[in-house]
């Protein structure tokens, strides 16, 4: 059940149904006004970072003609209740239902819905960047802008960091190119196809969801083109609260790609690559001390992953079963509970 705030709006001529028609004229019409632009942001347990985005959001020269953020609990978007810039929507904890649940929410007046995780703070111009390439390329079905810094990779940026990166960053070409799959901290998703075809995010994936974005890319690609726009500029901070343990984790890196193999949306050299680039990092992690991130943790989840796929037990949703294990052992504990 999706739960609508009270404190709601939407500017003048932007509310209603799409019309659905198939004559020219409707055709022509929808070519001829400009798109519909939607942003949502998933987000739980970090209300602070999340009103530091949308106050950042806010301030923008270029404004979206919604801005949906959907939370498993009010709590997690405190101190947005009573915006009207905002609307809140309560979905089922985890980030693969709550996209979906914005993917509803939009899709009766959306063409192109901009997801941007509660940490991704976006140049001035990154919603015209990406409107002009939905607009000029109607053959476009998702696209991914371009990361100037990824505090991913480096235990995390704030916002002052991140506004000193965007200041500094030129225009920036304007060059198209096509690539495998989105980065899920910033998608654009033309909505046309995603709601002829039934497309949806992998519930399957669990909480972080784990390669959801490189599952939903694949899903949409049979439809229209993937691609990068540069120019399209933005920063991910990375913040490390609200993260799901490096157990869990380290089994999702090992386990998710197995599924997407058996969904189709990635091939088994591609997944076997990126569970052994996974691995690799967190064991020479271990070796040279990396304190960034848990990479005991994460080795953990790996191994009983992998375990689980030589007993033919593994599965995505497993991770709700454990939390990080006391000991920093890196093997799996010998009495774990199967399913």
């Amino acid at each position: 059940m999706i739960a609508h705030s009270a404190k709601t709006t939407r500017q003048d001529g932007l509310v209603g149904p799409a019309p659905v028609s198939s004559d020219t004229e409707a055709m022509v019409r929808r070519a001829s006004r400009p798109l519909r632009i939607a942003v949502g942001i998933a987000s739980a347990g970090r209300p602070s970072i999340l009103l530091e985005t949308v106050n950042y959001l806010a301030g923008l020269p270029d404004q979206p003609q919604r801005l949906i953020v959907c939370v498993p609990g009010i709590d997690d978007a405190a101190g947005l209740a009573d915006r009207l810039d905002v609307e809140i929507i309560i979905g089922s904890r985890g980030l693969t239902s709550q996209r979906n649940s914005i993917i509803r929410a939009s899709a009766a007046d959306t063409d192109v819905l901009i997801f941007l995780d509660d940490d991704f703070i976006p140049a001035a111009t990154f919603l015209s960047r990406m409107a002009a390439v939905f607009s000029a390329k109607s053959d476009v079905a998702i696209a991914t802008g371009e990361v100037l810094a990824d505090g991913i990779l480096d235990g995390g940026l704030d916002m002052s960091k991140a506004l000193q990166v965007l200041h500094s960053a030129g225009e920036g070409s304007e060059r198209v190119s096509d690539v495998y799959n989105a980065y899920g901290c910033n998608m654009a998703v033309r909505l046309a196809p995603v709601l002829e075809h039934a497309l949806a995010f992998d519930e399957q994936l669990p909480l972080y969801g784990w390669l959801e974005d490189v599952d939903f890319s694949r899903s949409i690609a049979h439809y229209g083109r993937s691609v990068r726009v540069e120019g399209a500029y933005g920063v991910h901070l990375g913040v490390r609260s609200g993260r799901q343990p490096g157990r869990r984790l380290g089994y999702s890196q090992v386990a998710n790609p197995v599924h997407l193999i058996r969904k189709g949306t990635m091939s088994k050299g591609r997944a076997i690559a990126q569970i052994g680039r996974n691995i690799l990092a967190n064991a020479s992690g271990i070796v040279l001390n990396d304190h960034l991130v848990d990479r005991w943790g994460r080795l953990n989840g790996n191994l009983l992953a992998l375990t689980d796929l030589l007993a033919g037990r593994v599965s995505p949703s497993r991770i709700l079963e454990f939390g990080n294990p006391p000991s920093r052992a890196p093997w799996p504990p010998i009495a774990t509970k199967r399913r």
